[in-house]
């Protein structure tokens, strides 16, 4: 499973850069070309090596010590000694809203937010099962997968707004057709958010089925996305600044916005995600049976 979603991944982006290539080809020959590969390795090195300190400060969280959370620590602590794995850092977010996030760009630079929120609503079961959804995003190494997706969707969108300024070849209207132009500017950022969001809802999915393996408890983490999914409705933030480019990376989108900004949601419904945790459950026989 963990191979084929890499590879999908794979294929994603490779797909990704070449259009990003081309588009850059069809603007500006060889220039627009060079131009286009620089712009891509520049965002995915930022994206790549500062994905967690834009996280991280988009929901204002704070490192937490182990005298602070001890419940925390030593769940965190047993999950990833059971994967075979150093331990993250550990971060708080004083949001009231129930969500959590994992980023950082391998094992050893990770880093695992809860909010507030979270802490109060779930029970200790609930929790732990959210914790082993978080540290499966990293084992599976999917914080950097979607770094670069963004990236690379971001450079997509570049390219076309872009198109407006370059000059058509010679003084009058003989370049490019401007239906073309027209088409490149609706289709590239629409293009670009697809493949993102295909990437993002594949993790999720990835990290519900390896999480509840980790944790041998997918009834809790089913119980615990209802919880988070009610709070997070309840309690929507606003989609701006650092937080919108960041929502892709919590466990339910914390974002308020229905109708066309749902089917742009980078998250599988909740109710799909609910009902393949209970089929796993019931696929795997009685687990645990704490009441």
């Amino acid at each position: 499973m963990h191979s084929h979603n890499g590879l999908k991944t794979a294929a994603l982006l490779g797909l990704l850069s070449a259009l990003i290539l081309g588009i850059g080809y069809w603007f500006g020959g060889s220039a627009g070309l060079f131009i286009a590969v620089i712009v891509a390795l520049l965002m995915n090195g930022v994206s790549y090596f500062f994905s967690d300190k834009l996280a991280l400060r988009s929901m204002r969280a704070q490192p937490v010590s182990e005298s602070e959370f001890p419940q925390l620590y030593q769940m965190v602590r047993e999950l990833a000694q059971q994967a075979g794995q150093p331990m993250p850092r550990l971060y708080v977010s004083p949001t009231m809203q129930p969500n959590a996030f994992a980023t950082g760009r391998n094992p050893q630079h990770a880093a695992v937010a809860v909010t507030e929120g979270i802490t109060r609503i779930l029970d200790y079961r609930e929790l732990r099962a959210v914790i082993g959804h978080e540290l499966s995003h990293v084992y599976n190494r999917d914080i950097l997968i979607s770094s670069v997706a963004g990236a690379l969707a971001g450079i997509i969108t570049m390219l076309a707004n872009l198109a407006w300024f370059i000059p058509l070849g010679g003084d009058d209207e003989d370049g490019p057709n401007p239906l073309a132009l027209m088409m490149m500017l609706i289709l590239g950022p629409l293009a670009a958010t697809i493949i993102q969001l295909a990437i993002s809802r594949s993790r999720e999915f990835q990290a519900d089925a390896s999480g509840a393996k980790l944790t041998n408890d997918p009834l809790a983490l089913a119980s615990a996305l209802k919880k988070i999914h009610m709070g997070v409705q309840q309690m929507p933030l606003p989609a701006e600044g650092q937080l919108a480019s960041s929502a892709h990376l919590m466990i339910d989108n914390p974002l308020k916005g229905g109708g066309i900004a749902s089917l742009f949601s980078t998250h599988p419904p909740m109710e799909e995600r609910v009902r393949r945790l209970e089929a796993m459950a019931a696929s795997s026989g009685p687990v645990q049976h704490m009441r």
